[in-house]
């Protein structure tokens, strides 16, 4: 069993950020469940264009306001507490975010736990 808190991964190697955005890695791929789930907090006014090539993500809004727009249809879907979103066909996306936003995002296959956004918007292929 896994048992983490918030509170022991902040200052670890698990605890990224970049302009915008931090991610607390709550589980990565050393713990051998496939799959990564972050608590992530974006700043107002954080404004990036992203697609994960290597990776599926799906994100839970738990607090705050923001805008997904998809880049191949322009598409814009405004974001609350409760909404979801999920990148199933690794699509190229962009986010604005309205006011400070807690999403609990899951990625597929797992991160190593320290990855940043490459020139994509995205994180490299896991290596072995």
């Amino acid at each position: 069993m896994i048992v983490r808190t918030l509170d022991d991964v902040r200052g670890s190697t698990a605890d990224v950020t970049g302009d915008g955005w931090r991610s607390l890695r709550m589980l990565t791929r050393d713990d051998g469940m496939g799959f990564t789930i972050t608590y992530t907090t974006l700043a107002p006014g954080m404004d990036a264009t992203l697609q994960y090539r290597n990776h599926l993500e799906a994100c839970l809004c738990v607090s705050g306001r923001m805008e997904i727009e998809d880049l191949e249809d322009g598409t814009v879907h405004e974001l609350v507490e409760g909404s979801m979103y999920a990148l199933d066909r690794h699509d190229r996306h962009r986010v604005r975010v309205l006011e400070p936003t807690v999403l609990i995002c899951v990625f597929d296959p797992a991160l190593t736990g320290t990855e940043t956004h490459d020139e994509h918007g995205g994180y490299a292929a896991a290596t072995d």
